[in-house]
């Protein structure tokens, strides 16, 4: 089956004659979380191909619906001219035994356009695209999803460097002294507290809402799943009510992990998982929660932001949040479009 990119081609036809495979002088063009597999037709209808599918294809995890990942489309290498050099992701898959030895996924930045991100799979045979996929699997990594994702969190804190909320900025400023980059259609205070902001674009789809708030800093035992899920419901309970008489938000337990990373080079706790109502309202969805020590106050911030969208795909609210978490800083971190994010380690 084929899945095809819907792509601006208005913003392609300037430079199109002007480019080639030596130069970028083009923006790259596509839709976020979409990639072009170029891929012989053979390999591609095999395992190894299946393999790559089903990679790119996995469930984006945490949602309270299947969602896939990534979104496809698939090009021979005699069909992979034109507009479809210009896309934003691209995976070239290469299986040639009198090349490679092993397999090696490589980076190449700006190929054919600027902004572009295109990886190469290299293989002597299918069968070792196969093993390599499988064996992180195993690892409970999907590492073709996670570089792709890596690139479209850069491009959306990229983008909101220079296009952010400023309400959100000067409340985070005025009362915990950090910074964040929120998407700028977030404007509505809903919460003012000496300890929490809330915030939200009110939207009737696609409903974005951020909570930035903070506790003492006095337990070593703080950045544990057990610990952050019982400060997020106690905060929760008296910042986030629903629309019933004692309703409020808490943390789905059933779906929930914490993830130990980092973030501007210090460490940074993550929670990802489901929220619900309690008491009587039929609500839910996703969220994403980062957790860091503000050493000179002792205390510990966090920034997160959680979803409701009743009626259709959720993956890209959530994740244009995280991005927005990235980019918080502290007085004292060099103020930079780049998140220096490390990779997450699951506690197993």
């Amino acid at each position: 089956m084929k899945h095809f990119i819907f792509i601006a081609l208005i913003a392609l036809i300037p430079g199109l004659s002007a480019c080639d495979s030596s130069s970028s002088v083009s923006h790259a063009t596509g839709i976020a979380y979409e990639v072009v597999v170029v891929m012989d037709n053979v390999a591609w209808d095999d395992s190894s191909g299946l393999a790559v599918k089903e990679e790119l294809t996995s469930p984006v995890p945490y949602l309270p619906q299947q969602e896939s990942s990534m979104r496809i489309t698939y090009a021979r290498p005699d069909q992979f001219d034109g507009i479809l050099k210009f896309v934003r992701n691209i995976l070239i898959v290469n299986i040639d035994e009198r090349v490679y030895t092993k397999v090696s996924l490589i980076k190449e930045v700006d190929k054919w356009a600027r902004g572009q991100a295109v990886f190469y799979l290299n293989a002597p045979d299918g069968q070792s695209i196969k093993a390599y996929l499988e064996e992180n699997w195993q690892r409970r990594r999907h590492v073709l999803v996670e570089q792709y994702t890596k690139e479209e969190m850069k491009r959306a804190r990229d983008i909101l460097q220079k296009k952010y909320s400023p309400i959100v900025m000067k409340k985070a400023k005025d009362k915990f002294g950090i910074t964040l980059h929120a998407p700028e259609n977030i404007v509505l205070s809903s919460k003012d507290s000496s300890d929490c902001l809330w915030f939200s674009n009110d939207a009737v789809k696609g409903r974005m809402d951020l909570l930035i708030y903070s506790f003492p800093y006095t337990d070593p035992n703080t950045f544990t799943l057990e610990y952050l899920v019982a400060k997020r419901d106690s905060m929760l309970k008296r910042t986030v009510p629903g629309s019933f008489p004692g309703s409020y938000m808490s943390t789905e337990k059933r779906v929930v992990d914490y993830f130990a990373s980092s973030l501007h080079g210090k460490y940074c706790g993550i929670l990802r998982g489901l929220w619900r109502m309690e008491g009587g309202d039929m609500m839910g969805g996703p969220f994403v929660s980062y957790a860091r020590v503000d050493e000179k106050n002792r205390r510990i911030i966090v920034t997160e932001g959680f979803v409701y969208e009743p009626a259709a795909e959720k993956k890209n609210y959530i994740r244009r949040l995280e991005a927005a978490l990235q980019t918080t800083r502290f007085p004292d971190e060099q103020d930079s479009g780049a998140a220096e994010t490390a990779e997450e380690k699951m506690n197993e």
